[in-house]
């Protein structure tokens, strides 16, 4: 490739390495009834950062995003810029055990580094150090915990920067969510097909479960008469919920894609709000993870949210929750006022002109276009981020600075548990989107409110 004068271009992977973690008496007492018993049977550790939003203190470009270590695809991976140190994260979401981490390095690996924990970002402990790393794949048993792990490097061992394929944090995992929103679990019958899907009444008082409505496949049922789904695998499938009547216009719906062994799902808010969702995806190995509306919106009253989303938007966006009312908020570029002939056609214009695009304003609101098949310049767009380097386009820190941004989208991660959501079609980048995917699902609840 091209580069300025007195810039080294890195070369291919190729040329390095091919691309493709009490006294003596009681002592001997216990020891011997351990020999006579068995242990107690270890759970398998969970893999833990998989799909979680990565950062790092910077990208060799916009093709090596932090968010690829952390994806499970050995083809992808993250390059940091050639300078030490730096430093890539995971947010497990939660504060969990670590008792292990892997790392799969590229060509590009770390003589020196530290594998460091936190709760909150901020303050670090490290529970790993070297300074004698040789690469390749390596696993390390660790002791700690925290929500926050990072890769934390001091030393390369080439001219170029920190290279992963893949970053993986290991621990127990947790299967008892921090609060009771999600009811007990135990009572959810085994599924025959692929996944048993359980819909849980989460309107506060608003409407009995015999006018809390799914519909999936042909099957409409109230959740007083069937809460349950026995889910076969299928293929871009969509579960409807509707308040009051199966025919209501109070409804909403997940996507999926389920396999004979794994779930891939997501809530979504790309084309509009119309009721709160949340999902909690619950495995075999124990994996154990929730996407959706966050505690707080899912407490407060429907007119609540509308209003909260009003005074928090601009003055541009704050029609989105007008145009369908009481019934949705919509997305951007579904209303006419950003469409073209519309008083905010031109809100994207002169930015998107800036970094040689030229697209329509709901065109970059919806990927659509020449956006379609350039994912990381329409969340570039979408998060006001276009026009900082590469190494900051994928730091959530950065996103929604300043206008124009899809304040829309915006407002939906402000919401979200842990931030995560699908405010626009590729806000799956940088690891940003309410997506889960995991191998051997057991039980799916989905919680709706009001």
């Amino acid at each position: 490739m091209q580069t300025s004068a007195g810039t080294s271009a890195r070369p291919p992977t190729g040329a390095l390495r091919s691309r493709t973690a009490l006294g003596l008496a009681v002592v001997l007492i216990v020891a011997f009834f351990a020999a006579l018993s068995p242990s107690p049977a270890r759970a398998a550790d969970q893999l833990l950062s998989q799909g979680r939003p990565a950062t790092a203190s910077s990208t060799e470009s916009a093709s090596f995003p932090a968010s690829a270590a952390v994806d499970g695809n050995t083809g992808t991976r993250w390059s940091s810029a050639f300078a030490d140190p730096q430093w890539l994260q995971v947010d497990l979401g939660t504060v969990q055990q670590i008792t292990r981490v892997s790392l799969n390095w590229e060509a590009a690996y770390a003589t020196g580094y530290q594998i460091q924990t936190s709760t909150d970002a901020t303050t670090w402990t490290t529970v790993y150090s070297t300074t004698t790393a040789t690469g390749g794949t390596q696993n390390l048993t660790v002791t700690g915990s925290g929500r926050y792990v990072r890769l934390y490097g001091t030393a390369r061992a080439t001219q170029w920067g920190y290279s992963l394929w893949e970053f993986q944090v290991y621990g127990p995992g947790s299967t008892t969510p921090p609060d009771d929103f999600w009811g007990s679990t135990s009572d959810i019958p085994a599924a025959n097909n692929a996944v048993e899907v359980k819909i849980l009444n989460r309107t506060n008082g608003k409407y009995p479960d015999s006018q809390v409505y799914w519909s999936f496949n042909g099957q409409t049922h109230s959740i007083a008469e069937q809460p349950y789904l026995d889910m076969p695998a299928n293929s871009a499938g969509r579960m409807y919920f509707y308040l009051g009547s199966p025919t209501s216009s109070y409804y909403d719906f997940i996507e999926f894609t389920v396999g004979g062994n794994v779930f891939n799902g997501n809530t979504t808010r790309v084309d509009a709000f119309g009721l709160k969702l949340a999902m909690r995806l619950h495995s075999k190995d124990g994996y154990d993870t929730e996407v959706g509306e966050n505690r707080a919106t899912f407490a407060e009253d429907r007119a609540t949210t509308f209003q909260r989303f009003t005074d928090a938007v601009p003055t541009q966006f704050k029609v989105l929750a007008q145009t369908q009312a009481p019934y949705r908020i919509i997305a951007p570029g579904s209303d006419p006022s950003f469409r073209a002939g519309g008083a905010n056609a031109g809100y994207f214009t002169s930015y998107a002109q800036s970094v040689g695009v030229n697209a329509a304003t709901s065109d970059i609101f919806g990927c659509a276009g020449s956006l379609a098949a350039d994912p990381n310049m329409c969340a570039a767009l979408n998060r006001h981020v276009a026009t900082l380097p590469a190494s900051q386009q994928s730091d959530p820190a950065q996103f929604y600075k300043a206008a124009p941004a899809n304040y829309y989208a915006k407002f939906w991660h402000d919401n979200a548990i842990n931030q995560l959501a699908y405010g626009f079609p590729y806000d799956d980048v940088a690891g940003q989107s309410s997506f889960i995917s995991h191998a051997d699902p057991q039980w799916l609840l989905v919680a709706v409110g009001w």
